[in-house]
């Protein structure tokens, strides 16, 4: 369940004309608009539920500020083919076009054409390289071209040529290292360089420069990883860059304002959840160890929120699932505890709308899987120190929106979190 979607975020003016829009299309069609409530600072606010409880499935923002939610398992941990929209306007869920092929663990990308690439995953008979296009304006899912190899857990990554970098993943009972680029022109896919280290439930982050950096994640003996690499559009090969401090999978990487990326969390080799937390610095190629989460967590998301602060949320702790959630202030290197979530929850999705606000869905939560949803309003920013990128010949970064989730310390009795379908094998950890 890798929520690994990174969304640009629009100037003011368009958000408020989405918004208008959606309002005055309910209003035509007869239908009573009610505004979700807007949290205060730094609060979580329940909003409509999802018709489908589901986790380890996708969120995609599309151009029209509406959110699609589709695939994932069941609370029986059965694939599923319904895909849902979130209207921001209204706050509620309302069913749109399934699937084709019911499907979890896959990957969704919105790309240049406003259209959303859903690819691999695990179906009903196991690891899927079919791959469909959801058409926002019809609402309905299309096949499209086939992966060259059945793979879930992987990463999809949107290049600045507007072709899609899948990486790694699961398949066929082994760990891949296998990568493909996918053409919206054609529709096709066409293998690219190998990765260097074989890698599943790892991240994959679009640098400034227009480089992927792809890191850490489960190895090809089942142990979670520390190596991380660069993968050049230009040239279609893959080159080692720094080793990361902690070796992690299950863990959430962002692009901050300055350029560089903070990874978090994740399991760690002793096979339990980890606090700590790195930058990498694009600059150097090299990770520095920054402040750690306040609690250990895994399965948790990540979001880059407009104040440059980035949110992390839920996930499973050392006691069983959270509900709680912090920010990491690049400046001070620090995270802080904020409000906690209304439903403690893990393999859920994070997704920052056009208005700032985070919304949060679905997952598994202590004792049975999720339909409601919740939104995060950040606190006002304080005026702190503007932060710095490290001195490099290249020029300064713009700043990208990922998803980033963080805990808060919970009093929560410790709950053994619902174990992740798996329905093809995985390397035995030694």
């Amino acid at each position: 369940m890798k929520t690994k979607i990174t969304s640009s975020i629009k100037s003011g003016a368009i958000h408020i004309a989405l918004l208008c829009a959606a309002v005055l299309s309910a209003h035509a069609a007869g239908k009573p608009v009610v505004k979700p409530a807007v949290p205060s600072g730094g609060s979580w606010t329940l909003t409509g539920s999802l018709n489908t409880a589901r986790f380890e499935y996708t969120a995609t923002l599309l151009p029209n500020g509406m959110v699609l939610v589709a695939g994932g398992f069941d609370s029986n941990n059965h694939v599923l083919g319904s895909a849902e929209l979130y209207d921001p306007a209204t706050g509620s869920w309302t069913a749109t076009g399934a699937l084709n092929t019911a499907r979890a663990d896959h990957t969704a990308t919105l790309l240049p054409n406003g259209m959303v690439l859903v690819a691999g995953g695990v179906d009903s008979s196991g690891n899927s390289a079919s791959a469909e296009l959801y058409d926002p304006t019809t609402g309905s899912w299309t096949a499209t071209g086939v992966l060259n190899t059945a793979r879930a857990d992987h990463t999809a990554t949107l290049l600045p040529n507007g072709i899609v970098l899948v990486a790694g993943g699961a398949g066929g009972g082994d760990v891949l290292s296998s990568a493909e680029l996918y053409d919206p022109a054609s529709g096709n896919w066409t293998a690219t360089g190998d990765l260097n280290d074989a890698r599943d439930l790892h991240t994959a982050t679009l640098l400034s420069n227009g480089m992927v950096l792809v890191a850490a994640g489960l190895d090809s003996t089942g142990s979670p990883s520390t190596s991380a690499e660069l993968y050049d559009p230009a040239s279609g090969s893959w080159t080692p860059t720094g080793n990361l401090n902690t070796a992690r999978r299950s863990h959430i990487a962002t692009l901050l304002s300055n350029g560089m990326v903070v990874v978090a969390g994740g399991f760690d080799l002793n096979f339990g959840p980890s606090a700590s937390a790195e930058l990498y610095d694009p600059a150097n190629g090299s990770w520095t160890v920054t402040g750690s989460l306040n609690n250990a967590r895994y399965f948790h998301t990540a979001t880059l929120l407009p104040n440059g602060m980035a949110l992390t949320a839920g996930g499973v702790g050392i006691n069983g699932v959270l509900a709680s959630a912090e920010l990491y202030d690049l400046a001070s290197e620090s995270w802080t505890v904020t409000g906690s979530l209304n439903n403690a929850r893990n393999r859920h999705t994070a997704t920052l709308l056009p208005n700032g606000m985070v919304l949060v869905a679905a997952g598994d939560g202590t004792t049975n899987v999720l339909t409601s949803a919740e939104l995060y309003n950040a606190p006002a920013p304080s005026p702190t120190p503007t932060p710095t990128a490290t001195p490099s010949s290249t020029p300064t970064p713009s700043p990208t929106a990922t998803p980033t989730a963080s805990p808060t310390p919970t009093s929560t009795p410790r709950v053994t979190p619902r174990p992740r379908p798996t329905p093809y094998s995985r390397p035995t950890p030694p």
